[in-house]
């Protein structure tokens, strides 16, 4: 088997990232690969105290920089304790969200920008980065309809409004277009089997990984 890799999956609120990232690593499994699963902000005991900042109170509760810099302090440990330590003992990582959630929610949606982001993201991440990326990408009156029946609690950034959500999609649409051998654009509009088909598609293409044995309902 190849070297273990590192998948991120992103998009905005209602994309189905936490859906398709349990049958992707499903499929992975039945390949024969190890998977951990993850997600951000969180994964680790540490980051997970982090996300409970960021996810719950009020939709004005920090400014961009203060959310960016919470997002990275969470990342770093996440990296530290989980990510780095999993890929080194030979598992495939899954992960719920990385670095372009906050380029795109604090870059592009809080319009701090990209340079600042980039910035943080030397100091904290350093020269690591996901080898594929796939963008779960829906229109934002679709992902808000879904992500407010979830009725989870974790609603602050369903608070910011259309507009806020607009500019975060077309922060994704830009990213994508920036680094296309590195992200993939998922159209996350139907039907779970049919989103989930496209990802391992997509997977078995970039990542030279044949992905079966899982009936999709």
């Amino acid at each position: 088997m190849a070297d273990p890799k590192f998948i991120t999956l992103e998009g905005g609120e209602g994309a189905g990232k936490s859906t398709q990232i349990g049958l992707l690593a499903e499929a992975l499994t039945a390949a024969g690969i190890s998977v951990r699963t993850t997600r951000e902000p969180g994964g680790s005991p540490g980051a997970e105290q982090i996300r409970a900042l960021l996810v719950t109170g009020a939709a004005d509760r920090w400014d961009a920089m203060t959310e960016a810099l919470l997002h990275f302090a969470a990342r770093r440990e996440h990296l530290r304790g989980v990510v780095r330590p999993s890929l080194e003992a030979g598992q495939w990582v899954l992960s719920d969200r990385f670095a372009d959630s906050t380029m795109a929610y604090q870059g592009y949606g809080h319009g701090l920008g990209r340079t600042a982001i980039e910035r943080l993201y030397a100091l904290a991440v350093g020269d690591f980065a996901p080898d594929l990326t796939l963008i779960l990408d829906v229109p934002v009156a679709l992902g808000l309809e879904r992500a407010l029946a979830r009725r989870d609690g974790e609603d602050r950034y369903e608070g910011l409004g259309a507009e806020f959500h607009e500019r975060l999609r077309q922060g994704f649409h830009e990213i994508a277009e920036r680094e296309p051998g590195r992200c993939a654009l998922i159209d996350a509009r139907g039907e779970v089997a049919a989103v989930q088909a496209a990802i391992r598609a997509c997977v078995a293409e970039r990542l030279g990984v044949a992905l079966g044995g899982v009936a999709l309902a």
